[in-house]
């Protein structure tokens, strides 16, 4: 065999071709740019958010750091520190931190970091520089310098009061830089030298390391090569020295490790198995199928209307494989206008939609367009490879027809011999004549209209369909794709459930505290200090529309319980090694019956309250007989409400006692010598026994799940819930923690309007929290998904409904010379049009019928994942959009099929008939 170099006129035929077909090529463009436009605003939107959510993620961390090492001792951080997978590491000392005003409602950091550190958590002087060692200087941000009342001035000296270890120090530093505080970063930084951090712990004595396991301790931020292997390069890294970071008590020496949860990658790396796989790649599947459902159906058509192009091409000696090639410069050539059009708007759809979605997003403050290169890369190649997919069939079936073939291809015609097409079309004219029934003339002896049997039109329109059925089936599909994705957006939207939402977030329409209970992470424990002040209440109280509340006291004194030893080495395992929890049962103290003393917590409620709390077991109802000895133990649940039975030791039935002390005795355990009181014990070996208390037994009578808004906010040890009364009677103590309650609907905006000032400007040491606010926030997460989610079904619409275009226009086009023969043996225009309009029906409406078919089966299925996803979604099947589109999709397809034989029809029959037998 001889081989020509003919690309070059392979190349020059797909240009001439397409110059010649000047409407179809725009539909063609059109139709890849369409496609494009949906890749490139899915990967902005997608990369965007990505890249938001890092940023954001980075500063609610506090830091842009692959990870930490944290709470060691020196030795520990000088060995680690020297491992060859670190590229950049930085130090940070924690000291203290302080909570009483003006800093109610910040969390202020005092640590010591060094360069790295500092940049690495947005702590760079835009003006000064970080403190020098050996010096009293310190930096930090405006607005600790704000709520000080210190003007931003080099050289000037503030002071703060702040506990080191839960002893309170006064310090002074000369300001030596500043920066601008992000409004994202949780907490505020003072940053002082190392040198400063020692001199104060050996002020204050205290050890290293101190008994909060925090406090002077090497923290060490580090940099690997690549974030995406962050938590494995970590693990190895303590492996290598003989460490692991997994339980205190697992073994080998612990070190806490934590990956910075910011990075994405890094999460999505370590999560990656192959449900995950699967997932993606079903995702990305469905994303090429829906191009390729136009893309197919437009080369499809181009191949019919020039298959008898193709046919005398063959005549002249072009192969099947010069065909293709052919066809896939063509698709090339056409890609080279439609992609860049496609990648230009989509970006541009996508950069308009992020924004809207960002700032739905809590939390996300991060206003970001992505640009990445990948975000073109990906679309660019997404988009080649559906039309590549998309021009194979077309590309084997203009390569394999023959010229006779060519000559009498019909749509939904197989192709055989030319004998064989011959009797077929024999067969269809004989069919064509027996269509139509009645047949005569008029008076003046013109031919009328064949009078149809009932029904035959819409027959004769389904059985058409059935000519091609992967034709029918794509166009179907296409319609039903976008019908179903956006039936499931609302579904998935209607579905989020605002009760569930709010009962983990908010029980009340309001909850008026003291400013530190909204900060947590300042409150490790609740003291006087922190309870609501009378004016406070007395104020809240005062307003009108009130219509039901309740407070919630908090424990501000002693008080014990007693459990067993395996429970107690159950509680400290998560939090020590094996040898400090032998230690820690060792020295434990025990009662007559050798349980084993802890502390406890308790929380004194209304009636409003005990409302409120969720039921695991049990009954409450003898726990709102005021001063009854009845109690609840509180369990912990995750978001679904699903209980952890092993969170407490107390069940249902049980007799227990609490002793709540109200004098401690100070000793030396080695020698028994007793201090008189704490201060005397400070600097010394001592340990602490009850001196004077009182023992309560308690029947427990449920198992209780503490709603968020309404407990501690932090968990720490064992909790139990009894009334107001019973808590006062007991305790001795009167401290409320919190008044939550409701409003008239009419006076909520009144109620938020005097919280907001008063907390603001008559006591900023008061704070609140409202319903409103979390619906706001609720509505807007689920305005953003509906966004998406429309967005995304917009264009798969238009996708779909360029294909039903295409799909009627492949049909009249291939059918011509049929609906020619038709009409020449007396079928009227009218009932030609009638025909493809029960055509048009008949996709539109079925696509509707297969979109409802597909919600009913995989709804249920669908509802599952989502329920994993969203812990308040609630799955309920929904089909009004689906009925909603139906008569939309009537309505095109009524008008689709009516406008393009109307462009055909322009033809008279002889010419269409001369026309196809050409």
């Amino acid at each position: 065999m001889i081989r020509v170099s003919n690309q070059k006129c392979i190349r020059l035929l797909a240009r001439k071709s397409l110059a010649a077909s000047r409407t179809r090529n725009l539909v063609a463009v059109s139709a890849i740019a369409l496609t494009t436009i949906l890749f490139t605003a899915l990967f902005t939107i997608a990369m965007s958010i990505n890249t938001a959510f890092q940023e954001a993620n980075f500063r609610q961390v506090g830091s842009f750091s692959h990870g930490s090492f944290k709470y060691m001792t020196r030795e520990q951080f000088e060995e680690l520190k020297t491992d060859s997978r670190i590229r950049e590491y930085g130090l940070r000392r924690f000291l203290g931190m302080p909570t009483g005003a003006p800093f109610q409602k910040n969390q202020v950091e005092i640590s010591y970091c060094d360069s790295n550190s500092a940049h690495w958590m947005y702590c760079d002087p835009v003006k000064g520089r970080l403190p020098r060692e050996g010096t009293d200087e310190a930096a930090t941000d405006l607005e600790v310098l704000k709520l000080l009342g210190v003007t931003p001035r080099l050289g000037e000296q503030f002071t703060l009061t702040f506990p080191v270890d839960e002893v309170e120090t006064t310090q002074t530093f000369t300001l030596c830089g500043w920066w601008e505080k992000d409004e994202i970063v949780v907490a505020n930084h003072v940053l002082i030298p190392e040198s400063r951090v020692d001199a104060v712990l050996s002020e204050l004595s205290i050890p290293t390391p101190a008994s909060d396991g925090i406090t002077g301790l090497y923290n060490m931020n580090v940099m690997f090569a690549g974030s995406g292997q962050i938590e494995k390069n970590m693990n190895a890294v303590l492996a290598d020295h003989g460490y692991q970071s997994e339980r205190r008590d697992a073994g080998l020496p612990y070190i806490s490790a934590g990956v910075n949860w910011g990075y994405t990658g890094a999460q999505f790396a370590g999560s990656l198995d192959l449900p995950t796989v699967l997932s993606i790649s079903a995702v990305l599947l469905l994303i090429i199928f829906t191009g390729y459902l136009i893309i197919y159906n437009v080369f499809q058509i181009s191949v019919v209307s020039d298959i008898r192009f193709y046919g005398l091409l063959k005549t002249i000696g072009t192969t099947g494989r010069q065909i293709r090639r052919l066809i896939r410069t063509q698709a090339a050539l056409l890609s080279l206008a439609g992609i860049p059009l496609g990648l230009f708007l989509g970006w541009l759809i996508g950069a308009r939609l992020t924004p809207i979605v960002l700032s739905r997003l809590n939390g996300v403050m991060v206003d970001v367009v992505s640009v990445h290169p990948f975000l073109f890369l990906f679309s660019i190649l997404f988009a080649l490879v559906t039309v590549l997919l998309s021009t194979g069939r077309p590309g084997r079936l203009a390569a394999r027809i023959s010229p006779v073939e060519a000559v009498r291809y019909t749509e939904g015609g197989k192709m055989r011999r030319a004998a064989g097409l011959r009797m077929e079309s024999a067969s269809a004219d004989r069919r064509s004549h027996g269509v139509l029934s009645g047949r005569h003339r008029n008076e003046s002896g013109h031919r009328t209209a064949p009078a149809a049997k009932k029904g035959f039109l819409f027959r004769m329109a389904a059985a058409n369909m059935g000519r091609s059925r992967s034709k029918t089936a794509v166009t179907i599909l296409s319609l039903s794709l976008a019908i179903v994705l956006l039936n499931t957006t609302v579904m998935f939207t209607g579905g989020f459930d605002m009760d569930k939402y709010l009962a983990a977030n908010s029980v009340s329409d309001f909850i008026a505290a003291d400013a530190a209970y909204f900060q947590p992470g300042m409150l490790s424990f609740f003291s006087e200090e922190n309870a609501m002040s009378p004016e406070y209440l007395k104020a809240v109280r005062a307003q009108e529309g009130i219509t039901e509340g309740g407070l919630v006291y908090g424990q501000t004194g002693s008080v014990l319980e007693y459990i067993t030893e395996d429970y107690f080495r159950h509680v400290q395992g998560a939090w020590s090694d094996a040898k400090t929890v032998d230690r820690l049962t060792e020295n434990a103290h025990r009662n007559e019956a050798g349980l084993i003393q802890d502390n406890a917590q308790l929380l004194g409620m209304e009636a409003y309250a005990l409302d409120r709390l969720n039921v695991l077991e049990g009954d409450l109802s003898r726990l709102y007989e005021p001063g009854s000895h009845a109690i609840a133990a509180v369990y912990l649940s995750d978001d679904y409400g699903v209980p952890d039975m092993d969170s407490h030791w107390a069940k249902a039935g049980d007799r227990i006692t609490l002793r709540h002390v109200e004098e401690w005795e100070y000793y030396d355990p080695e020698t028994g010598k007793v201090y008189p009181d704490k201060e005397a014990a400070e600097g010394q070996l001592y340990d602490t026994r009850p001196l004077k208390y009182t023992d309560v037994e308690y029947e427990v009578v449920a198992l209780v799940d503490v709603p968020y808004a309404l407990g501690y906010r932090y968990f720490g040890t064992d909790q139990f819930v009894i009334n107001d009364q019973t808590f006062i009677r007991d305790t001795g103590t009167r401290n409320v923690m919190l008044y939550a309650f409701d409003t008239t609907e009419e006076a909520n905006a009144a109620m938020e309007a005097f919280l907001s000032g008063y907390t603001t400007d008559t006591d900023p040491g008061c704070n609140y929290e409202s319903k409103s606010t979390y619906q706001a926030e609720f509505e807007s997460l689920r305005g953003m998904f509906l966004l998406l989610g429309g967005a995304l079904s917009f264009i798969v619409g238009l996708i779909g409904i360029l294909n039903f275009f295409n799909a009627i226009l492949t049909g009249i086009i291939t059918r011509k010379r049929e609906f020619a023969m038709l009409q020449s043996i007396g079928m009227t225009g009218k009932q030609l049009k009638r025909m493809l309009v029960y055509e048009g029906l008949l996709y539109s409406l079925g696509s509707v019928a297969c979109s409802l078919l597909l919600t009913l089966l995989t709804g249920p299925l669908s509802s599952k994942a989502l329920s994993s996803m969203f812990w308040f979604f609630t799955y309920r099947l929904t089909v009004w959009p689906i009925l909603l589109t139906a008569p939309i999709f009537a309505l095109l397809g009524f008008c689709v099929p009516l406008a393009v034989y109307r462009s055909v029809s322009r033809q008279t029959i002889v010419e269409r008939l001369r026309e196809a037998e050409g």
